[in-house]
C-alpha cells in the first residue's frame, strides 16, 4: 500500500463507519424528498471540504513555525519563537474576532455562496503573499531587509488580512446549511460541521508538515492557496443560498425566522437584539472558553513536546508522530457523539451536550496539571480536544442556527464565532507571555528555559479557568430551545 494511502486509511475507514451509523439512526419525524437529499449533498459537500481548506491556510502558520524558529534573527534568537508566534497568531485572531462586525451583515444581505467565496479567494491571495515573502526571506537570509528585520510586524499585517478573509467561512457554511437543514436535522449537521473542521486540522497539520519536509517552506503556504483556487471554482458551480435556488422547494425550518416572512430587519437592530439575547450571549461566553481551549491543546502540545524532548522523550510517541490524524480521529468522534445526542437524546437541545463536555474537559485539564510530564499527556489532550470540537461543533455549528434563525444566522454565528477567536487571542497572547522563552546556541540548537518541563506548567494550569467557567455557562442554557429567542423589533 502507498505510503500516502496508509496514512489517510483510518480517517477514510472512520468516516465510512461514521456514515454507516448515521444512516442505521432512528429517523426524526423530518421527512425529505431523494431530491433535496442528492442536491443538499451537492451543495454541503464542496462549501465543507472549502472549509477544511481554509482551515489549511489559517493554521499552516504553526507549521512554518517549526522552519522559522530553526532561523536567527537580526536580535540573535529565533525568528519565530514562542514569543513571536504568540504576537503574530494572537494579531490574527483578534482579526478574526472582530470581523464579524462586518461579515455577518455581509453574509446577511448577500447570503453564504458570497461569503464562501469572497473568504477563499482573500485567504488564497494572502498565503500566496506569505509564500512570496517567505521565499524573499529565504533568498536574503534571516536579519537582512525589511522582512527579515521586520519579521513579526510583516507576518502580523499578512496573517491578520489572512485571518480577517478566513472570517467568512464559518459564517457562510452555516448561513448556507441554515436553509437546508431542519432544527431537528442540525445535530446531525453538527457533527458534519465537527468532521469538516477534523479534516481541515488534519490537513493542517499532517499534510503541512508532509509538504514541509518534501518541499520546502514556501509550499507551506502555496499548496492551500492552490487547493483554495480549485474549490473556489467548485462552489462557484455548485454551490446555492436555498432549496428554492437550485430549482427545489424551500421549506420551514422551524428555527428562531419561522414565521417571519417580514422584511428583514437592519443589521444594526439585528445585532442589538442578539446582544440582548441571554441565550446567544451566553452561548458566545461558552465559545470564548472553547476558543481558548482548543487552541491551547492543539497550538501547544506538539511545540511543548519537542522543545521537552530531552529530559521527556515525547517526540518518539504516537500522539506527537500522528498529531494531525489523531486530532482529527478525535474531532470526527467529538462532532457525531455530540450531534448524535443532541437530537436523538435531548430532543436538539444543545446544551446539555455541552455542559457534559465541559465537565469531562474540566476534569481532564485538572488532571493535566498532575500528569503533563508524563507520557498519558498525548492520550490526554486528545480526550480534551474530542470533547471541545464536540461542543464547537453543537454551538457554532448548529445552535448559531437555531438561535439565529435562517434570516440572521450570518450575524449570529459571527457574533459567536468571534468570541470563539477572542477566547484564542486571549491564550495566544497569555501564553507569549507566560511560556518559557527559546534561546539557540551557536550552532541554532534549543537550550535555555524552553527545555526544561517544569517551566512549562502555566501551560496546562491556564485552561482551568476556562474550563471552569465554560461548564458554568454551559448550564446555563441546558433547557435552551430555538423557540426561546424569535427577533423582531420591539414592539412589533
Amino acid at each position: 500500500m502507498p505510503e500516502w494511502l496508509s496514512e489517510i486509511a483510518p480517517i477514510v475507514i472512520l468516516l465510512a463507519v461514521v456514515a454507516i451509523v448515521i444512516a442505521r439512526l432512528p429517523k426524526t419525524e423530518i421527512t425529505h424528498s431523494p431530491e433535496l437529499r442528492r442536491r443538499r449533498i451537492m451543495n454541503w459537500l464542496p462549501l465543507g471540504l472549502t472549509y477544511a481548506f481554509l482551515y489549511m491556510a489559517r493554521y499552516n502558520l504553526k507549521v512554518s513555525k517549526f522552519a522559522f524558529e530553526g532561523m536567527t534573527s537580526s536580535h540573535g534568537g529565533p525568528l519565530m519563537g514562542n514569543d513571536a508566534f504568540g504576537i503574530i497568531f494572537g494579531v490574527g485572531t483578534v482579526v478574526y474576532g472582530f470581523s464579524f462586525l462586518i461579515n455577518g451583515p455581509l453574509t446577511d444581505r448577500f447570503g453564504g455562496r458570497f461569503s464562501i467565496l469572497v473568504g477563499a479567494a482573500g485567504a488564497l491571495v494572502m498565503n500566496a503573499l506569505m509564500g512570496v515573502a517567505t521565499y524573499s526571506l529565504l533568498h536574503q537570509g534571516p536579519g537582512h531587509g525589511l522582512l527579515g528585520n521586520h519579521f513579526v510586524v510583516v507576518f502580523s499585517i499578512l496573517y491578520g488580512a489572512n485571518m480577517y478573509f478566513q472570517s467568512f467561512g464559518a459564517v457562510a457554511i452555516v448561513k448556507v446549511n441554515a436553509a437546508w437543514f431542519h432544527v431537528r436535522e442540525r445535530g446531525v449537521f453538527g457533527a458534519i460541521f465537527g468532521i469538516l473542521i477534523s479534516l481541515g486540522i488534519y490537513f493542517a497539520f499532517d499534510w503541512c508538515y508532509a509538504i514541509l519536509n518534501k518541499f520546502g517552506l514556501i509550499w507551506v503556504f502555496f499548496v492551500p492557496a492552490i487547493l483554495l483556487g480549485v474549490f473556489w471554482l467548485l462552489d462557484l458551480a455548485l454551490v446555492r443560498d436555498t432549496p428554492g435556488e437550485a430549482g427545489l422547494q424551500d421549506f420551514d425550518t422551524a428555527d428562531a425566522s419561522s414565521g417571519d416572512d417580514g422584511p428583514r430587519l437592519g443589521a444594526v437592530s439585528v445585532f442589538k437584539m442578539m446582544m440582548r439575547s441571554p441565550i446567544i450571549m451566553t452561548i458566545a461566553g461558552i465559545e470564548f472558553c472553547s476558543g481558548f481551549l482548543r487552541q491551547a491543546i492543539m497550538q501547544w502540545y506538539r511545540t511543548f513536546a519537542k522543545q521537552t524532548d530531552g529530559l521527556l522523550g515525547l517526540k518518539d510517541s504516537f500522539v506527537y508522530e500522528n498529531w494531525g490524524l489523531l486530532l482529527c480521529v478525535a474531532g470526527i468522534l467529538g462532532g457525531v457523539v455530540a450531534g448524535i445526542i443532541s437530537d436523538h437524546v435531548f430532543h436538539s437541545r444543545r446544551g446539555p451536550v455541552a455542559g457534559l463536555l465541559y465537565a469531562a474537559m474540566l476534569v481532564s485539564s485538572i488532571g493535566l496539571v498532575f500528569v503533563y510530564k508524563n507520557p498519558v499527556v498525548g492520550p490526554l489532550v486528545l480526550v480534551m480536544s474530542m470533547c471541545v470540537i464536540g461542543v464547537h461543533g453543537m454551538l457554532s455549528g448548529t445552535a448559531s442556527m437555531d438561535f439565529g434563525g435562517r434570516k440572521n444566522v450570518g450575524i449570529a454565528v459571527g457574533i459567536i464565532d468571534g468570541f470563539v477567536y477572542l477566547g484564542t487571542a486571549v491564550m495566544s497572547f497569555t501564553y507569549a507571555i507566560v511560556l518559557p522563552k527559546e534561546q539557540l546556541d551557536a550552532a541554532g540548537k534549543l537550550m535555555g528555559p524552553a527545555t526544561e518541563p517544569s517551566n512549562w506548567i502555566a501551560w496546562p494550569v491556564a485552561m482551568i479557568p476556562a474550563a471552569l467557567i465554560g461548564f458554568v455557562l454551559a448550564l446555563r442554557v441546558w433547557n435552551a430551545t430555538a423557540g426561546q429567542t424569535k427577533l423582531t423589533k420591539p414592539g412589533a
